[in-house]
């Protein structure tokens, strides 16, 4: 639990002072928000307001990770990488809207051939590392995927990435959610490390406190980004910070084995998704739209609630279902 506030604390405090130092030099160089015409009206006022905060976030969670998570590598790296390798692909996308002044960024087969790729390495990884056997842990029951693990892993990095990419249309909501999710993972890490140690397998023990470090990281580097990302706006995260988050959280699932938990507790995530695909399959077959504008937290906005309302909101169904899911581990 130490190592967890500790983390928490320093990532919190490295992205604050990343983001004192971060967000005069965006605005210096013009790395304004390019906003689309398609959305809410009321976003047009945004435009121009400094992105790619997302730095602020991976420097809080690499210095909140490196210091506490060096025993288990094999656990530390791969999730480190990805969630670097994401905000890499976020950062090239903010990069050519901001300097092209291209609202959609990289084309859309740029970045499904960028992020099927990492999936897919990651995918093979964590199955020589992990294995294929999940945790069902509600029901304390262990099923082997076996051959479809590697396409499964794949699809939820993926779905996952894009799913966290598409809740961040709100100020402080993509943050505001996957703080109070990888906290609730971070309380999961803990209690995985426990039971590891106690069946004396010091590896995975030790494993599982490198992936509670860097849950507290993550955490720590939605807690700071807050700070300067709470309505209204001093700073966006862009593709940068939302792939990169997108990343962290599909890792954290895979490390847990209990994937099926993600679709609970990320249900902010997976009601996001999900509304966009009915939204266009709606519109496609009947020439009708369900929403008044997805995804579902635009759709708020257009019935009137306010921006700290839908934030306020995301985050107490967020923190009901988690807490309903950390009861599994009670």
């Amino acid at each position: 639990m130490q190592k967890l506030i500790y983390s928490i604390l320093i990532s919190a405090v490295v992205c604050m002072i990343a983001g004192r130092l971060l967000i005069p030099v965006l605005r210096r160089l013009k790395f304004g928000q390019t906003v689309r015409t398609e959305g809410p009206q009321t976003h047009l006022t945004k435009s121009g307001t400094p992105t790619m905060g997302g730095i602020m976030i991976l420097l809080g969670i690499l210095v909140g990770t490196l210091p506490f998570a060096t025993n288990a590598p094999a656990y530390t790296w791969p999730v480190l990488l990805t969630t670097m390798l994401y905000g890499i692909i976020g950062f090239l996308d903010d990069f050519i809207k901001v300097k092209l002044k291209r609202s959609l960024g990289l084309k859309a087969y740029q970045k499904i051939i960028g992020q099927l790729a990492i999936a897919l390495v990651i995918a093979f990884h964590c199955k020589n590392t992990l294995g294929t056997t999940m945790h069902l842990a509600f029901f304390d029951i262990e099923f082997d995927l076996g051959a479809f693990y590697v396409p499964l892993a794949t699809l939820l990095i993926i779905a996952t990435v894009n799913s966290v990419n598409l809740i961040d249309g709100v100020d402080g909501l993509s943050s505001g959610v996957t703080l109070i999710y990888a906290f609730a993972m971070g309380i999961i890490f803990i209690y995985l490390t426990d039971v590891a140690a106690d069946m004396g397998h010091l590896m995975e023990s030790a494993g599982y406190e490198s992936l509670t470090v860097f849950a507290g990281a993550v955490v720590g580097g939605c807690l700071g980004f807050i700070r300067y990302n709470a309505h209204p706006a001093k700073v966006f995260m862009g593709d940068t910070g939302s792939l990169a988050l997108g990343g962290a959280v599909a890792m954290m699932a895979l490390y847990s084995r209990a994937l099926l938990l993600l679709l609970v507790m990320g249900g902010a995530y997976v009601a996001t998704s999900v509304s966009v695909i009915l939204q266009v399959g709606s519109y496609k077959l009947r020439k009708k739209r369900i929403f008044k504008m997805a995804p579902l937290h635009h759709h708020f906005e257009l019935k009137g609630y306010s921006e700290t309302k839908i934030v306020a909101g995301y985050m107490i169904v967020t923190t009901i279902l988690c807490l309903v899911c950390l009861l599994a581990y009670a």
